[in-house]
């Protein structure tokens, strides 16, 4: 029998909630759990220990080579309104099914049918140039779109292109938040939107060029300043950068009895060849036991987990490797590349809360969000951090 849902469910005091990141990214609390050398894992107790984001290079040394997903936050959330009865309507634009077109998740959508048009509503209320048209509907509720623009004519070639995308988002889209921090701020009477969020929810090494476009923050990357990235570097630690495009499905409650029976949706990976010599470089040198892999969030835990074997690698596709993945990670895998983990705390009844119980074991995990409940640590995707290694190692 695999995972029960219920297992991965705790109570949390709303008020822990992070409503906001602290400042200097790198302030933010970090509990270290340390679990036994592997080949002296009898399950016995975790060793944690309170610190600080910022002390993360003084538990890492040279050879160690710390893996970060560089995908950058697109503003996917927008504001609509039916061009058959005025009704407006917002949402998010999850999930990229090619350029222009998006599996959306909308609100008061139920009566949308394929044909109708949405006027793409811009950041002072007034109409512009963009709509998109229903394509087709789910059994999830969700909304196939394509972009068109009044400028641009079917028959002139294709209907919009990377660039006119781009511009969708400056002129319409908003950081797509997670509910739970507007709810916060709402529930302490606070605006549901801060000017700062633009800059909060992307991380400080985002690659703006990077061909991902993802709708959720890398979390545990938010924590990384340029100073704390200069003095791990200075300590001989090597950055490895990978991308996965992070879609609202990664945050998806899980809502079947069975985590088994939870749906995982495809989410986009990309590598570049300098990063595989360099995933090559550190896959010997653990062979040898000289350095870790750690990968910063789940997603680059996903993105090395899910990955083929070095030599075989899907074709080069503008530069970079592409595959797809739906691992769902949970207690009893095996993890084959990753040694330790920085992670944010998760939402209950959440995959993310599997795959933390996956690398430090179920009773584990529920001491340690015992602990940083207990210790008022701030949860979420603007909240406090966990390091997850082994002793010995």
């Amino acid at each position: 029998m695999g995972l029960r849902t219920d297992q991965l469910d705790f109570e949390l005091d709303p008020t822990l909630v992070a409503a906001a990141p602290v400042e200097p990214r790198d302030a933010a609390r970090m509990l270290v759990v340390t679990l036994p050398p592997i080949d002296e894992d009898d399950g016995r107790d975790c060793v944690l220990d309170h610190r600080h984001v910022r002390d993360l290079p003084d538990l890492l040394g040279r050879g160690d080579r710390l893996v970060l997903n560089e995908t950058r936050v697109v503003p996917a959330r927008l504001t609509c309104r039916r061009m058959d009865t005025g009704g407006l309507l917002d949402g998010l634009l999850a999930e990229a099914v090619g350029v222009g077109r998006w599996w959306a998740m909308l609100r008061k959508s139920r009566r949308l049918k394929a044909g109708h048009e949405l006027r793409v509503i811009g950041h002072r209320g007034e109409d512009t140039e963009f709509r998109l048209v229903v394509e087709d509907l789910d059994a999830e509720g969700r909304v196939l779109v394509g972009l068109e623009s009044d400028g641009v004519h079917p028959e002139s070639g294709p209907v919009v292109d990377e660039d006119q995308v781009e511009s969708l988002w400056r002129e319409a889209g908003l950081i797509p938040l997670p509910p739970y921090i507007r709810h916060a701020r709402r529930d302490r009477g606070l605006p549901e939107i801060d000017p700062h969020d633009p800059g909060w929810y992307q991380t400080t090494f985002a690659a703006m060029d990077d061909p991902t476009a993802s709708v959720a923050a890398p979390t545990a990357g938010l924590h990384f300043t340029d100073g704390m990235r200069t003095r791990l570097l200075d300590r001989g630690i090597e950055e490895i950068r990978v991308s996965l495009e992070v879609g609202a499905g990664t945050f998806k409650p899980v809502e079947v009895a069975e985590l088994d029976a939870h749906p995982m949706h495809e989410e986009r990976c990309l590598i570049t060849p300098s990063a595989v010599s360099a995933l090559q470089e550190a896959e010997s040198a653990r062979g040898r036991e000289e350095g870790r892999i750690v990968a910063v969030g789940t997603t680059s835990v996903r993105t090395l987990e899910s990955m083929p074997a070095l030599d075989r690698l899907p074709e080069l596709i503008e530069g970079r490797h592409r595959w797809n993945t739906d691992l769902l990670i949970q207690p009893g895998y095996e993890f084959r590349r990753v040694d330790a983990m920085l992670t944010n705390f998760h939402l209950p009844r959440s995959t993310l809360l599997a795959l933390v119980a996956a690398m430090v074991g179920l009773d584990r995990m529920r001491e340690a969000y015992a602990a940083a409940i207990a210790e008022r640590y701030r949860f979420f995707s603007y909240g406090d951090a966990m390091f997850i290694r082994r002793s010995g190692s």
